[in-house]
């Protein structure tokens, strides 16, 4: 793809890779504030009085382990702030989910928005015509591949049959062409012409056309595919020696060349010559094109070099170079414009173009006020991170950026279309938020940049092998909004009662009946063991008025930590929990007297120094920590510290 990857914490890896891990580099300790139980309107059903019940704590500072473990005990962040549903008495019931990135299988809808965003950069679509996009029209007629499509000279596609076995076995070739290139660039970095501390793109094969090759001459009809890569290999090696040179982040033009960098041409050259053993083991020999990898039938890629295939960085269509018959063709087939993809991240700062966008995506998509999405907002909101950051390492247990909050950007042409607000933690990368330019909506950028995010943790998997899934925030079964998550399959849903993970597919059929369920029950039931999981009576049983739901697209992707307002304190907390909550709700097999309490300064456990209060006071702050140990847990309550002021 014509995607790029720059990190910013690059930079900072070569000072660091006398670590020995993640968590000898961490330094602090996390520590929050208590701010109990609250009620406050519902953002996703709308009903109305303070049906959306919560708790909530106040983030000081926070290691990444120990919100990968608030993580997976149903809480999120917004901003410095944590807040985790009560799920049995809240109008709408928020699961925790995500996906096993090595299990995921994209559906059609997935595999048509990353096949029409390559139409848009090799210039096949015009962000200037008017787009509607009908996805559930089109399914029928959409196939997993683009062989089956062809762009006639107005733009409109029209469906070419083909046969399906030939179909499959480009296919197979085409990926086996990109391992190669990979397994090449591979070799290449161990042998040190590549850049070690890089993450290089994968490679990707393009078939080329009968129709292109027609702009072709002579021995280029036995030109069957083409690869980009070493472009973009260029790119990314260019980025990130000028990061290291500035020890800031700038944004790189690549307009000034610079001898130290290795272009796309030297590049190319390297890995046809890794590849040349393809020509022993396959009918295919590869050649070296103007920075372009180039795969023939039989051996006639060396019969004639005036006839050169080349392909710009930014998209995948191939043209003639000779200059016998540039000056011919040039007005029979004019260019087509193409465009460059760059995916940038960087660490979780304010950047002023970025708050441009987010305002600009607040007023125009959900309708907000200006005044509403002010600079501070924004930085509470997205900008704001109580997270520890943790630099990379060499031994494999941090990746090339390090952990803590980022912001992926989106480049079109070099303008800012997109920004992705995560958090990479050390078993997951966590999406937050995402905001987009209104212009380009067509190009549905929530779910692409979901797609980037899962191949994200795909490739720095192999790198840092305890990152595994990817975390999409919460699930709503009674909100048609959210539903889209589950369409990123197997996904999982966490237990708010035991938090152990439940297939979707598993739970599905009793969240269609009831909105909160112990889902850890439903595995017993599929076993044949145990009877119906517990179901709430209590929880509020709310219609939904589709008809007044917005374009639902990509308008809510990552919307769920907006939602949460700025909350309201419940005057229902000055006691112990309610005797009505069922017994087995507010268990907790620990001991608040190690709950490790911050005062003046001072860290210790509550049992060394409970004797300073006195008995009102003791009765009403181990009240507070009994509810505190209940939505925390014991392991997290004993080394995070609560702290008193």
């Amino acid at each position: 793809m014509a995607g790029k990857m720059r990190s910013e914490a690059s930079s900072s890896s070569r000072s660091n890779r006398n670590g020995n891990n993640h968590k000898n580099n961490e330094r602090g300790q996390s520590k929050v504030h208590d701010c109990g139980k609250n009620r406050s309107s519902c953002g996703y059903c709308k009903s109305p009085g303070r049906t959306s019940i919560s708790h909530g704590l106040w983030a000081h500072s926070l290691t990444v382990n120990d919100y990968q473990d608030l993580l997976d005990r149903g809480w999120r962040r917004s901003g410095s702030f944590l807040y985790k549903p009560e799920m049995e008495g809240t109008c709408c019931p928020s699961y925790t989910i995500r996906l096993r990135v090595d299990d995921y299988i994209p559906s059609k809808e997935q595999l048509r928005v990353c096949r029409r965003m390559q139409r848009f950069l090799d210039g096949a679509m015009d962000c200037k015509k008017p787009f509607k996009l009908k996805e559930d029209q089109n399914a029928a007629m959409e196939t997993c591949s683009t062989s089956n499509h062809e762009v006639s000279s107005s733009g409109v596609k029209e469906f070419m049959p083909s046969n399906n076995e030939e179909k499959n076995g480009e296919e197979k070739i085409m990926c086996y062409l990109s391992e190669e290139i990979n397994n090449a660039v591979s070799s290449c970095t161990k042998s040190g012409e590549f850049p070690e501390d890089v993450q290089l793109p994968k490679a990707a094969v393009k078939k080329v056309s009968q129709a292109k090759r027609k702009l072709l001459v002579g021995v280029t009809e036995h030109l069957l595919y083409s690869s980009s890569i070493a472009f973009q290999i260029a790119a990314t090696i260019k980025r990130a020696q000028s990061v290291l040179k500035d020890d800031h982040q700038s944004r790189v033009s690549g307009n000034g060349a610079d001898e130290n960098v290795l272009s796309p041409k030297v590049i190319a050259e390297k890995l046809a010559n890794s590849l040349k053993q393809l020509a022993e083991t396959s009918s295919l020999s590869v050649s070296a094109c103007n920075g372009h990898i180039n795969f023939y039938s039989g051996s006639k890629a060396s019969l004639d070099k005036s006839a050169e295939v080349v392909t710009t960085s930014e998209g995948s269509a191939a043209r003639h170079e000779s200059k016998a018959c540039c000056s011919k063709n040039s007005s029979e087939h004019p260019q087509v414009k193409r465009r460059r993809l760059e995916i940038y991240l960087k660490r979780s700062t304010f950047d002023a173009e970025e708050y441009a966008l987010y305002r600009r995506y607040q007023i125009k998509v959900h309708n907000d006020t200006p005044d509403h999405v002010t600079e501070n907002s924004y930085k509470r909101f997205l900008v704001d991170s109580p997270l520890i950051f943790v630099p990379p390492t060499s031994d494999g247990t941090v990746p090339s950026c390090g952990f803590g909050s980022f912001h992926q950007q989106y480049l079109i042409n070099g303008q800012l279309v997109a920004v992705g607000v995560v958090d990479i933690l050390p078993r997951c990368l966590s999406s937050k938020y995402l905001f987009w330019d209104p212009d380009f909506a067509f190009l549905s950028l929530g779910k692409y940049s979901a797609l980037q995010e899962i191949n994200w943790v795909k490739d720095n998997h192999i790198h840092c092998p305890s990152l595994q899934y990817y975390y999409l925030g919460y699930y709503i079964h009674s909100c048609n909004k959210m539903r889209y998550k589950a369409a990123y399959r197997p996904s999982e849903l966490l237990c708010p009662l035991r938090y152990q993970w439940v297939p979707f597919d598993i739970a599905k059929p009793f969240l269609d009946r009831k909105p909160y369920v112990v889902l850890s029950d439903c595995t017993n039931i599929q076993d044949g063991e145990g009877s119906s999981p517990y179901v709430s009576e209590h929880v509020m049983e709310l219609e939904h008025d589709d008809g007044n739901q917005e374009n639902l697209n990509d308008a809510f992707l990552y919307e769920d930590e907006e939602s949460q307002p700025e909350y309201e304190s419940s005057d229902d907390e000055s006691g112990p929990e309610s005797s009505s909550t069922p017994t087995f709700f507010r268990r907790e097999n620990g001991d608040v007297g190690n709950i490790l309490i911050g005062l003046k300064g001072s860290c210790v456990k509550y049992k060394d120094l409970q004797q300073i209060f006195g008995p009102t006071e003791r009765n009403y702050l181990e009240s507070q920590l009994r509810r505190y140990l209940r939505v925390v847990g014991t392991e997290l309550s004993e080394r995070v510290v609560y702290s008193l002021g």
